[in-house]
């Protein structure tokens, strides 16, 4: 079997394949990217707080039973066929799971690579610790420039953290921080964690923008356009690149609406033995690493199953749990549920110290699974 794309859905999927079936189950893993990193390790960088190789778990430590990981790009897909064209070759495959995720273009935003930055690449969060450490002071926009986007609470968390990294610069008075979001509310799924990050904007006093997209920058003036016709001036502007499906996904004949249609209990596409799970599939949950991971749970354990024509396991449930930095070290915990057809249902743990102990706990133990170790292998 194939699986394009090494993220949290990718490595899950493999793991788990490969701690139930050993040598009997043939995995070629695919990804372009020489390594992973959290998503939540990003303004661990961004922030000064840690270093790039604190970070990366690389792709060459992984070596469990069954499994080959190859480093290449994916450049086309033949879903009927499930035949996979890479820089490294063809390859053809029984079962096909992609999980490229959703790529993130800057470009597609008039003047955000001219005149702003952006932190949901790894190279645009990282290249932004310099940035800030030189800056100043002065107006902040944190903006998002098209929905949907993957880690919701993630605006929310970088307008927090940020707030903490201009205080301990002194930096904060002279200052303003405004987090412009296309959203009612922080996190639309649990009033209780928007309640709260609310209260904590109105605590910091930094600016809450809400149902409001940012639709362009004009450079030379230093103010954001929004989608409601009117600007913002800035002196920084941090912003949420536009997502989109991989282009050798949108390619493939897959896409629907710009992403993979799936069944929301199998994980399947519309090809018999092709499965989608992460960002780059419509199943109706966020675009979140542990979403990613729990629906590759349930496609790796369809494909157990089927090894061992056992019963038909259970089917995807819809729910996550996801890590709310609130800054000020702490970290809270939303736990949340997409059901078909049914408003989705949310609560919130939190914040404390406790729960920050909690997300590197979480951290560590995906890494001793997916890489039978806790720390990064050095260079």
């Amino acid at each position: 079997m194939l699986v394009l794309g090494a993220g949290f859905g990718g490595l899950e999927l493999s793991t788990r394949l490969s701690d139930e079936l050993g040598e009997d189950v043939d995995i070629v893993h695919i990804d372009k990217n020489e390594g992973f990193i959290f998503g939540f390790s990003k303004p661990d960088v961004m922030f000064g707080r840690k270093v790039e190789s604190d970070v990366t778990h690389f792709y060459r430590d992984l070596g469990k039973p069954g499994l080959r990981f190859i480093q290449t790009a994916v450049r086309s897909i033949d879903p009927a066929a499930k035949r996979i064209e890479t820089d490294a070759g063809t390859f053809d495959a029984d079962i096909v799971v992609i999980a490229l995720g959703a790529d993130l273009d800057p470009s597609a935003t008039p003047g955000l690579i001219e005149g702003g930055h952006e932190f949901y690449t790894v190279r645009g969060a990282f290249g932004l610790r310099e940035v800030l450490s030189s800056f100043r002071g002065g107006r902040v926009i944190v903006g998002v420039t098209s929905t949907p986007f993957k880690c919701p609470p993630a605006p929310s968390e970088t307008a927090l953290l940020l707030h903490d990294y201009l205080t301990a610069r002194g930096l904060r008075a002279n200052s303003t921080i405004s987090l412009v979001m296309p959203l009612g509310v922080p996190i639309p799924p649990s009033p209780a964690a928007s309640e709260a990050l609310l209260v904590a904007f109105d605590e910091r006093n930094i600016n809450w923008c809400p149902e409001r997209l940012v639709v362009g920058l004009e450079p030379d003036r230093k103010v954001a356009l929004l989608g409601d016709e009117t600007e913002m001036a800035y002196d920084l502007f941090l912003g949420v690149p536009v997502h989109r499906a991989p282009r050798v996904v949108e390619e493939s004949g897959l896409c629907v609406d710009g992403w993979i249609p799936v069944d929301p209990l199998t994980l399947e596409t519309s090809f018999p033995d092709v499965y989608a799970v992460g960002d780059v599939a419509s199943v109706g949950t966020p675009k979140a690493g542990v979403f990613a991971e729990g629906q590759a749970a349930v496609v790796a354990d369809q494909i157990i199953s089927r090894s061992r024509t056992e019963s038909v396991p259970t089917t995807y449930d819809g729910r996550g749990t996801c890590y709310l930095e609130f800054g000020r070290d702490m970290v809270a915990r939303v736990s949340v549920t997409f059901l078909s057809g049914q408003a989705p249902i949310g609560d919130l743990e939190g914040p404390s110290e406790e729960i920050a102990a909690d997300k590197e706990t979480f951290g560590t133990s995906r890494i001793q699974r997916w890489f039978g170790r806790g720390r990064p292998t050095p260079h």
